[in-house]
């Protein structure tokens, strides 16, 4: 019996209808959510993600202050733009699009942006109260996860959960997320790595196995154990001479197999993604609300 398909588009699709009327309540207020977002360079990656961010505020009724900069602009510059919208009371959440050229300095620039105003949850400050269970901006990509479990009806209150992957950016805040005392969380939580000797001995006793290795076709059906429910983070690209483009997208999981073993799963792409976006919409219109 094939999984379950948890759809990343249609659970982004109620969430992004909900923001939509926060933010009409909010502009009934006198108060329209502000997102600054800043691009450095022409990478194809991020140009088209930021295209995607911003079509998504307009969707929903945010105003987008987009800044497309050359990837020559100094560091100087860059932190100027950066302290320009941290006064700007127009812009609520500020969104500098990783990864930036060598030559500036990403943390300096992250640390630059006001806690109050980092959407992304990058800041060690939003980090440091996310640990400490405190109110927070939670990164997107691990609230997207969780948001997808808990609108599937999956329970993660003491079940075993296994993360395939330690990054700062998904691994490491997922884990601890997913620790919290919290009927939405609570759960018993392994990490596995690139120095973990048998990954499979851990995701076979899982009830979730969430992969987020960046390597594809890293979780196979005989990883997983009947009925276990996967998330798949990765987004890996593929050489494909039949598409257009010459590749296709593929997660961490090997779907095909898989699929046929788990009793839920998610798709790559239509998963995972249209999730992350939709969380930074929702990070935004909450940092809207607490100028109310």
């Amino acid at each position: 019996m094939s999984a379950k398909i948890i759809d990343g588009k249609q659970i982004a699709s109620v969430i992004r209808a909900e923001l939509k009327t926060s933010v009409e309540k909010l502009k009934a207020k006198g108060i329209t959510p502000g997102l600054g977002v800043i691009l450095v360079g022409a990478d194809p990656a991020s140009i088209s993600y930021v295209t995607a961010k911003e079509k998504a505020c307009s969707e929903i009724g945010i105003y987008s202050d987009d800044n497309r900069l050359p990837a020559e602009t100094s560091e100087k510059d860059l932190l100027a733009l950066v302290n320009k919208m941290n006064n700007d009371p127009k812009i609520n959440g500020i969104l500098v699009q990783l990864p930036l050229p060598k030559h500036i300095d990403e943390q300096k620039v992250l640390l630059a942006i006001d806690p109050a105003k980092d959407v992304d949850g990058f800041h060690p400050v939003s980090v440091g109260k996310m640990v400490v269970g405190q109110k927070a901006f939670l990164p997107c990509t691990p609230h997207a996860v969780l948001q997808l479990l808990q609108r599937s009806g999956v329970k993660t209150e003491g079940a075993e959960v296994v993360i395939v992957g330690r990054s700062n950016i998904v691994g490491k805040p997922l884990a601890i997320m997913l620790m919290q005392k919290s009927p939405t969380a609570n759960a018993t939580v392994t990490v596995c790595h690139t120095r973990t000797k048998n990954i499979a001995a851990h995701t076979k006793r899982a009830d979730i196995v969430i992969a987020a290795a960046g390597k594809p076709n890293a979780i196979t059906a005989d990883m997983i154990k009947d009925g276990a429910v996967v998330i798949d983070v990765g987004i890996n690209r593929v050489d494909d001479a039949t598409k257009k483009s010459g590749f296709r997208l593929i997660g961490d999981v090997d779907f095909e197999g898989v699929k046929e073993k788990a009793g839920f799963i998610t798709p790559v792409p239509g998963g995972v993604g249209p999730m992350t976006i939709t969380m930074l919409l929702y990070n935004t219109v909450e940092s809207a609300k607490a100028n109310i």
